[in-house]
């Protein structure tokens, strides 16, 4: 008899470990799901950066510099910080600055706020142009630009407000939306018509 108690120590220390094993579950479990949170933050970010486009032919289309670039995976946007924009034309330039700017997913379309200042330097054919909105929508490669906000635009000495815009060509073909008002300088007595 004292023999066949030996052989049920394993079992009763089995059993003692399953029923310690089957309380510790038990307390330690929790009633509410488990909830993961989605990340709101960027999963990226980098300091003083340059992204430059490059067209099939080799020549640079354009440079984006900004201060601050950070990634945010929910929507897949960029935002930048302090924007600056250099396109080259065929035979011009445009320097677009901003307080900051969303880039959609694959960079097509640049969206820009706050302080927004598009410059033109004058050519052999034409005089400096600026633009002053609180928004513009640039599509890089397309040398496009629209805002519905309302702009300034001046070209040399005349001045021009007007409640929105549309560029192609980046200035080349422009149409000003919206109640458009222009100054233009008066002419110097003798100068020709």
């Amino acid at each position: 008899m004292l023999v066949d108690a030996w052989r049920l120590y394993p079992v009763i220390a089995l059993a003692a470990l399953a029923g310690g094993s089957i309380w510790l579950e038990r307390a330690t479990r929790t009633d509410e799901p488990v909830v993961w949170a989605e990340q709101t933050g960027p999963d990226f970010a980098a300091e003083f950066t340059r992204v430059t486009s490059f067209g099939d032919d080799g020549r640079q289309r354009y440079e984006l510099v900004a201060d601050r670039l950070e990634h945010f995976p929910v929507d897949d946007t960029t935002r930048l910080h302090l924007p600056r924009l250099h396109m080259l034309g065929e035979d011009s330039e445009t320097f677009v600055t901003a307080n900051s700017a969303n880039v959609s997913p694959g960079g097509d379309q640049v969206d820009l706020t706050g302080e927004v200042r598009v410059r033109r330097p004058a050519t052999n054919d034409a005089p400096p142009l600026t633009l002053e909105s609180e928004t513009l929508t640039v599509w890089p490669d397309a040398h496009r630009a629209l805002t519905h906000s309302p702009v300034l635009l001046t070209r040399g000495d005349g001045r021009t407000t007007a409640q929105g815009m549309h560029a192609d060509d980046l200035f080349g073909t422009l149409e000003l939306i919206g109640e458009v008002r222009t100054h233009l300088p008066r002419r110097r007595q003798g100068s020709p018509s």
